[in-house]
């Protein structure tokens, strides 16, 4: 007769999860070793407890597996931090550019800071507020539309 199947979930006893956790961690070890011995693979397993425990097994040396594993990753581990490093800084200055874009193109498009504009600039800045002015304009004859609607109908009401 087998076992039935365990529910994969958090146990909630503090000691019957202890428990769990040095027959399961023994079991993984032991399992580990085996493998390593019948099939002559190189293996490295860590394990850390809830209470931040270490426990290993290394069929040839943790160290040497984890450069052999770093290795085939094909990931410059010194390098990854450097670069990722300098793609957040480029990251941070093309930002700051764009926020300082939209500060300049808010201030002008209050009448700010005109001064360095040229005639171009002013026409196309013009024409924006233009538009802007126009846009707001049919906007609000639209509301004073429907609210006039309302009001008729009120009163026919």
């Amino acid at each position: 007769m087998g076992r039935g199947r365990v529910e994969l979930k958090r146990i909630e006893n503090k000691i019957n999860r202890q428990v769990t956790f040095s027959k399961r961690r023994n079991g993984l070890l032991k399992k580990a070793y085996e493998l390593s011995v019948l099939c002559d693979a190189e293996i490295a397993l860590i394990i850390f407890s809830n209470r931040g425990k270490l426990f290993e097994f290394s069929s040839s040396g943790m160290t040497k597996t984890l450069e052999r594993y770093q290795r085939c990753c094909f990931i410059p581990h010194d390098n990854t931090h450097e670069h990722e490093t300098q793609s957040w800084y480029q990251e941070v200055i093309k930002l700051n550019a764009k926020y300082e874009a939209l500060q300049r193109t808010q201030r002008h498009l209050l009448g700010e800071d005109l001064g360095p504009l040229n005639m171009k600039e002013l026409h196309n800045l013009e024409k924006q507020l233009e538009g802007a002015l126009a846009r707001a304009r049919q906007r609000k004859t639209q509301i004073m539309m429907e609210q006039m609607d309302d009001l008729r109908k009120k009163v026919l009401s």
